[in-house]
């Protein structure tokens, strides 16, 4: 067993020995850059384009749902006021077109919020693809060998973000 031992430690070294002779690929030769998704979103001219246009888009349904609101607050405070001398039927009736309007009101604000939330999501999907396309040919004319996007820490001499940014606001 003992001579098994030294066999296996023998070897085991020559494999050491071996490992070591291979040359290790150095950090300063692989180039590496990132970017940052959420800041291109915010500062490229397209991305303030594309939130202007969703503005344009659902600012009527927006003042539809503002209009609303303004006349369930009209007729819920109305109710209050005259509840004291109202018949309990004509109030029953009343709290009906309240909670009605109500239920109207929270039902368009939910189609409203889901209705921009995808349109919002296609419209940075079309810039994220964009940008995507400006990263790679970065990549490949600059030689990078990998390029991130997102990190917890990073050297801002490798951040290449500013530039994605002008080549989309250039490639409008």
């Amino acid at each position: 067993m003992n001579k098994m031992i030294k066999r296996w430690l023998v070897a085991s070294i020559a494999g050491l020995g071996l490992l070591s002779s291979v040359p290790a690929v150095s950090a300063q030769e692989l180039k590496v850059g990132l970017v940052n998704s959420e800041r291109i979103l915010r500062e490229a001219q397209l991305a303030r384009t594309a939130e202007q246009r969703l503005e344009a888009e659902f600012a009527k349904r927006d003042k539809e749902m503002q209009d609303l609101a303004t006349r369930l607050r009209t007729l819920a405070e109305k109710l209050e006021k005259e509840s004291a001398v109202l018949s309990e039927s004509e109030r029953g009736r009343r709290q009906r077109e309240v909670a009605e309007l109500d239920r109207d009101l929270q039902r368009k604000q939910r189609e409203f919020r889901e209705d921009l939330n995808q349109r919002r999501n296609e419209e940075m999907a079309q810039i994220q693809e964009r940008a995507q396309r400006i990263i790679r040919q970065i990549a490949e004319a600059e030689k990078f060998d990998l390029i991130v996007q997102e990190a917890i820490y990073f050297s801002p001499r490798i951040d290449i973000t500013e530039r994605v940014i002008r080549a989309l606001n250039a490639a409008r």
